[in-house]
């Protein structure tokens, strides 16, 4: 079996604290290796160094068996490295063709060959598997097609070896499915491949062979049938998880803090009613373009409605702008933890004290208590279980993305919400993040906090939740109660009018 890619005792270190350490494994060629670990585990920097982006301490690379030691993200795709990101790199008011050659457009004397342009495209967009106009914005696309036209992109290059992280975090399960198609198809090509993820049922599903990374070393590789999900959980945190969800210590109290009448946006949301009490956790369940998140949108001031009430605690808010709701106790985390959650390039102690700045203000002129400021952040940072290696002044842009989730939580808990709206709270983060947010989110419902959460993980609702409401076109079209929770009833009304679709597709979810 010939091998695309070797990495031999990679080691790298940051700010003295080592993050990886002696890495070491193969590729082989038209194989899936899946590579998985904790947030913070070292695959990001495996990557940067996989694509010119940093340089190891020690160690080498090898590309089909020649060295390979990439200085630039340009060096390493011209060795025919070619990477599908979490986040897309995609340019929105840009055509499909601009984005696919906007660093290698071809010419002629100067001059840019807008034929050879679009015959190429078509051709790429071809072997994704997609039949677009190249002259298409992006921004008209779905998820699922953005994600086929940055393979389209990556194919452009002609590559070697192709690296995807979290490919599927924003499709639906028939996009999975194309997008499974498509890889199966590149792999009997000869094209070796990474799949970076956390959700294991696809890496079992998808790949020939695992790594686990923990701690910045190779803890456990081998063939996909020597492994199982709860192998490989065991192997990322070191220890066995027995229980995903932690219990919960108490009951939703009888005081409604939270009071939703009528609230309605032509096109978008209609006559959504409901109360949320203190102490509960009240799930908000639906496929993408329910609602959800625009609703989640409009509670929080950021979005129009044209009407119903809003209360908090009693009192309307519903023409508050959302500064004064969050003055009034209310909390908004949003999905794109990255574009609106957080300041990247600012600091860690910067992004945690973000909400709660206004509260530590003092004297008419609102000076900012530095020492008092200070004491807080450290002390979020340890109720959230920040890593210890990361340091308050560095930008957060530098931490795992389960590490600048807990900032995105520790920047509201500073505040100490009444009511927390939780939009995808674990979506890219691995299992033990996964259980560290849950327990946070108990701590804020036994405090007495209301929590309303956002999942497309209908498992997350019901582990998660008292209640689940159930969304399609922008309407609520079930309550479910705990003891009554069944992911098929969840299902059926999610998909509301389009089950007997559904039902009859072989396999699909409907989604």
């Amino acid at each position: 079996m010939n091998t695309a890619l070797n990495f031999s005792g990679i080691s790298k270190s940051f700010f003295g604290v080592k993050v990886l350490k002696g890495v070491s494994f193969a590729v082989p060629t038209g194989r899936t290796v899946g590579l998985v670990g904790e947030n913070g585990a070292g695959k990001s920097t495996l990557m940067n160094i996989l694509g010119g982006n940093l340089q190891p301490d020690a160690g080498c690379l090898s590309l089909n068996g020649r060295p390979y030691a990439p200085r630039s993200p340009h060096e390493a795709a011209a060795a025919g490295i070619a990477f599908i990101h979490q986040e897309l790199n995609l340019f929105t008011n840009l055509s499909i063709a601009e984005n696919l050659f906007l660093t290698s457009f071809p010419t002629r004397a100067g001059l840019i060959q807008n034929g050879s342009i679009r015959s190429r495209t078509v051709e790429l967009l071809k072997e994704a598997g997609l039949d677009l106009d190249p002259d298409t914005l992006v921004e008209r696309l779905s998820a699922g097609e953005r994600q086929l036209v940055e393979i389209a992109k990556a194919l452009s290059i002609e590559p070697r070896v192709i690296i995807l992280d979290e490919p599927t975090t924003s499709l639906t399960a028939r996009e999975t499915e194309h997008l499974f198609a498509l890889l199966g198809r590149l792999r009997e090509r000869g094209i070796a491949m990474i799949y970076i993820s956390h959700a294991l049922n696809d890496v079992l599903r998808l790949c020939d062979d695992i790594v686990v990374l923990r701690d910045g070393e190779v803890v456990g590789s081998g063939a996909r049938a020597e492994f199982t999900a709860d192998r490989i959980i065991s192997l990322m945190v070191g220890r066995e998880i027995s229980q995903l969800f932690p219990k919960r210590e108490t009951k939703p109290r009888e005081q409604e803090i939270l009071q939703v009448a009528g609230v309605s946006q032509p096109g978008i949301v209609k006559d959504v009613t409901f109360a949320l009490r203190r102490g509960e956790v009240l799930g908000i369940s639906g496929l993408m373009g329910s609602g959800r998140t625009e609703l989640a949108r409009i509670l929080f001031g950021l979005d129009p409605m044209m009407r119903g009430t809003i209360r908090l605690e009693g009192e309307s808010i519903e023409t508050q702008p959302p500064m004064q709701r969050v003055t009034r106790g209310l909390a908004f985390l949003t999905e794109s933890r990255r574009d609106e959650g957080l300041c990247m390039e600012a600091s860690i102690a910067d992004n945690l004290s973000l909400a709660s700045a206004p509260r530590q203000a003092r004297g008419l002129l609102g000076w900012l208590d530095g020492s008092a400021i200070a004491k807080a952040v450290a002390h979020i940072r340890e109720a959230v279980t920040l890593t210890a290696s990361a340091r308050s002044e560095q930008p957060v842009k530098s931490l795992s993305g389960g590490n600048q989730q807990k900032v995105v939580l520790g920047k509201w808990l500073l505040n100490e919400p009444k009511v927390f709206i939780l939009d995808e709270p674990t979506r890219g983060i691995d299992v033990g993040a996964k259980f560290e947010v849950y327990t946070l989110i108990n701590q804020l419902a036994e405090r007495g906090a209301g929590v309303l959460i956002i999942s497309s993980e209908i498992e997350e609702l019901i582990g998660l939740c008292d209640r689940i409401l159930v969304m399609s076109r922008g309407e609520v079209r079930d309550e479910v109660r705990c003891e009554a929770f069944d992911r098929e009833r969840i299902l059926k009304a999610a998909l509301h009018d389009g089950y007997s679709h559904f039902t009859a597709e072989k396999g699909g979810r409907g989604e």
